[in-house]
């Protein structure tokens, strides 16, 4: 490996899958716009260039991973909750019901070149009381992730199918992220 990979991502979940590939990296959080609103294919892939590229125009010399996440139900994108209040409308209509999480990844190597692409994968809820949301929204797991739940956390015991990548609904789909750090140079995996 001719460079070094940054991952563009606050995100202690994709920090944790990204350890899984081996490959060496630093992390960088990107400062981007993001889009709210659009198809959620678009809207994660756009979300997942833009940060990738913030932080690849301060460190050209280096590989950059960036990637976005959003939960889609009943043609609508539940992102991070505003408040209790908003996760609990969340967690409300994912209850009982199916929704795909949708992650875009973006690799961006150092001449230039975006390879941009998306997962999807379908997860079903056992129904909720308004016991159990107000329960969960208590131990503030919900406040920081696309549909106010973490399946990795607490919120797993809600999830009765997947259908598709865990780790996508984690936050990063790995058998892509694989293949594209591959086709980057930087896995021989």
């Amino acid at each position: 490996m001719a460079y070094s990979l940054i991952l563009a991502s606050a995100s202690p979940r994709r920090r944790e899958l990204m350890a899984c590939t081996g490959v060496p990296y630093q992390v960088i959080t990107a400062d981007a716009e993001e889009l709210k609103t659009g198809e959620p294919e678009t809207l994660v892939m756009e979300n997942a260039r833009r940060k990738a590229q913030a932080v690849w125009r301060q460190h050209p010399d280096s590989a950059v991973l960036g990637a976005d996440t959003v939960v889609y139900q009943h043609g609508k994108v539940l992102g991070k909750p505003k408040d209790p209040a908003d996760a609990k409308a969340m967690l409300r209509s994912l209850s009982g019901a199916w929704h795909t999480v949708y992650t875009g990844v973006c690799v961006i190597t150092p001449d230039g070149k975006a390879d941009v692409r998306f997962d999807a994968s379908r997860v079903q809820f056992v129904p909720l009381t308004d016991a159990d949301i107000d329960w969960y929204i208590a131990t503030g797991e919900p406040m920081d992730k696309a549909g106010a739940y973490a399946v990795q956390g607490r919120a797993g015991m809600y999830v009765s199918r997947i259908e598709g990548s865990f780790s996508n609904v984690i936050g990063l789909p790995m058998h892509l992220v694989r293949d594209m750090l591959k086709k980057a140079g930087l896995m021989n995996l």
